[in-house]
């Protein structure tokens, strides 16, 4: 596994609750920072106050060993009970397509619940991993696993957290 292949994670699951009651949560940017272990809080920006292709909202980060740092997101695709996806960005200026990241959410139906889909790609843009795997190029496939790794875990609470609150309401 190779930084240039832009590898991720997908984690699906099926929560037992109605397509608009998880898509009203997996819509709402302020869900995913109360179950995540990384993203902290959000923030709609550029006067945005709900999600829309080309609206920009903030992530604010944070991680067990102290690092903490600020994404600016752009929504990329948005069709209402189907699917949600933004790209990562250094800032709001950023060309089309260019991203640190990709993320996604897509919804189905299946049966009396709702099917899941969250995950993530790398994108094109350097990021600090770039820099530690130039240095250390035979800790790059090690180094990839680990990251993934962690946004596995943290997809999987998001989802959880989903599924619970969604079971809630």
């Amino acid at each position: 596994m190779r930084l240039s292949d832009e590898p991720g994670v997908v984690v699906e699951v099926t929560i037992p609750a109605p397509p608009q009651r998880v898509w009203d949560l997996v819509a709402d940017i302020s869900t995913s920072p109360r179950f995540s272990p990384e993203l902290q809080r959000t923030e709609w920006l550029d006067g945005a106050d709900g999600p829309a292709v080309g609206a920009h909202f903030a992530g604010h980060n944070a991680r067990p060993d102290g690092q903490r740092w600020r994404t600016v997101n752009r929504i990329t695709e948005f069709t209402p009970l189907h699917r949600f996806a933004w790209s990562v960005l250094p800032d709001t200026a950023t060309a089309q397509g260019d991203a640190f990241a990709r993320w996604h959410y897509e919804l189905a139906p299946d049966g009396d619940g709702t099917r899941v889909r969250h995950g993530m790609r790398l994108g094109n843009l350097r990021t600090p991993i770039h820099a530690f795997v130039e240095s250390h190029p035979d800790q790059e496939e090690a180094v990839l696993e680990a990251r993934l790794s962690s946004l596995r875990n943290g997809i999987e609470a998001v989802l959880r957290g989903i599924g619970e609150q969604a079971a809630q309401a």
